[in-house]
């Protein structure tokens, strides 16, 4: 049985044991009592979820010569485990040669690695084979914001290119910290400065609407001792090589924290407050995370705050997302949700569920730009 277990959970780790039972065709409490006795082989998390032991290094291979997106991202994760979950004391994220990687993707990077390290493992991101995206991050502010006990391969740049040109190109915004302890409130008036000067002035009051109130979001909410942060990235758009399609301008901003996730402040609330909502979910369904999110973006006025008025912060920004056609994604807990609007409205709502695990709420803007 042993064998059989191994290779449902090489190809889909973080089953719970009627799952693996289903997929074996077994009974669930013979499944379940051989799993309790295969102490360090199998190991369950906290959500009652079975991995297999893996050796002390988890060892994560990006893709290279492409563009790396957040889900591209995520998914090279999931093929050989999930840092937060592993057994694996030491989390190694290699980058090969030509692997260029979207705002998106590197905020990612970001928390995984940061959570990893709050957590008491040991991080290693290895950039000797591509020396480009290591010289990126050390413009856009990558290493300001990586905790200090993360190991930078071939080295950590001695200098910060980012405090020394911060400000210098409109078409960066430099990761910002938002530390609700230790606020800068000037950060959404300066991101929509950044926004503008690609976008063009009719811009102006949605991309501040949309800034102050994610970054409202994270200081009102997150509920970490890891700060977030937040960033800006114009791309004037490329044709595609190697088999990828190629991207249109537009401008990305990423709102990221480690705290309790959307899900994780409203469900609690939900029974009492929001019947309804409460109702018309299966929360025994991994899909109603993503359903819940959607649900507070289409339809706002769900809050954990009793204050009146509270809640339609995430509403406004999906208001403005749709009157200009922006895709949002969301990347909570195990799922991306992804929310994508056309003439005015939500056109689609799509979701991938079973991604490694991340703490908090990451929140990616596509604005798409009618100009090259």
């Amino acid at each position: 049985m042993k064998e059989k277990i191994e290779q449902v959970l090489s190809d889909t780790p973080g089953l719970k044991g009627r799952q693996i039972a289903n997929k074996l065709g077994l009974d669930k409490k013979e499944v379940n009592s051989y799993l309790s006795k295969q102490d360090g082989f199998f190991f369950k998390d906290e959500n009652h979820c079975w991995f297999i032991v893996q050796s002390e290094l988890l060892e994560i291979q990006l893709d290279g010569e492409t563009w790396i997106d957040g889900l591209a991202f995520d998914r090279s994760i999931g093929k050989v485990g999930s840092p937060l979950e592993s057994g694996c004391s030491s989390i190694h994220f290699i980058v090969p040669e030509g692997c260029k990687i979207f705002l998106e993707a590197e905020a990612r990077l970001l928390a995984y690695s940061n959570q990893s390290i709050h957590i008491g493992k040991r991080v290693v991101i290895d950039f000797n084979d591509c020396h480009e995206t290591l010289s990126w991050f050390d413009r856009n502010g990558f290493f300001e914001m990586l905790h200090e006990d993360v190991v930078v391969k071939p080295n950590r740049p001695m200098f910060s290119s980012a405090e020394l040109f911060k400000g210098n190109s409109e078409a960066v915004y430099e990761f910002g910290e938002v530390d609700p302890l230790d606020l800068d409130e000037d950060i959404p008036q300066r991101l929509k400065h950044s926004f503008v000067s690609y976008a063009g002035e009719q811009y102006s009051q949605p991309a501040f609407t949309v800034l102050s109130e994610l970054f409202g979001n994270v200081r009102d909410h997150s509920e970490s001792p890891i700060p977030g942060y937040i960033a800006l990235q114009y791309y004037k758009g490329f044709k595609g090589r190697g088999g990828y399609s190629g991207v249109k301008p537009h401008i990305q901003t990423i709102v990221s924290d480690s705290g309790r996730g959307i899900t994780g402040t409203l469900k609690p609330v939900l029974e009492e407050r929001y019947s309804e909502i409460f109702n018309k979910l299966d929360f025994s369904d991994p899909k109603s995370d993503p359903l819940l999110v959607c649900e507070v973006f289409k339809n706002g006025r769900i809050s954990q705050s009793s204050d009146e008025g509270r809640g339609l912060g995430l509403k406004r920004s999906g208001d403005v997302a749709a009157s200009y056609d922006a895709v949002i994604s969301v990347r909570e807990g195990c799922f991306e949700l992804k929310l994508t609007y056309k003439s005015g409205k939500l056109h689609k709502a799509s979701y991938e569920l079973d991604l490694p695990k991340i703490m908090g709420t990451h929140i990616c803007f596509d604005f798409f730009l009618a100009r090259d």
